[in-house]
């Protein structure tokens, strides 16, 4: 059975989606970007910035299912410049411990929801 997950700490669905669904001890996030939960404005001052909106989202969503960043298994980014690489996974690693740091895989696309920079997706295992 599936147990939809949503919290008002992260940005609401823009479409027909739920910010996260857990099946069983898996939880699969959708896609975050950087909407502000709060005021529903895009934090877009740098990419750092950004980048930290998107993981600070994603943070919500983790803590919503009784999770944090040690249960995620894997993670998609999703950015528009490849040039924007090494801020974001500055970032990016900052939330993670390195040593046990999940599978990941980031690809440069052309067009993000509301012309963000940069979006990501989670997996995690309880």
């Amino acid at each position: 059975m599936k147990k939809i997950i949503m919290t008002s700490k992260a940005p609401a669905p823009i479409g027909p989606y739920n910010q996260a669904v857990l099946r069983g001890n898996t939880l699969y996030t959708s896609g975050q970007i950087a909407l502000h939960p709060e005021t529903g404005e895009l934090v877009l001052t740098d990419i750092k910035t950004e980048t930290q909106q998107v993981m600070e989202n994603m943070k919500a969503v983790l803590e919503a299912a009784n999770m944090t960043f040690n249960e995620v298994v894997k993670t998609t980014i999703f950015i528009t410049d490849m040039n924007d690489f090494g801020q974001i996974n500055e970032v990016y690693g900052s939330y993670f411990n390195e040593n046990d740091a999940p599978a990941r895989e980031t690809v440069q696309v052309v067009r993000l929801p509301k012309n963000v920079h940069v979006e990501i997706s989670m997996i995690a295992v309880k």
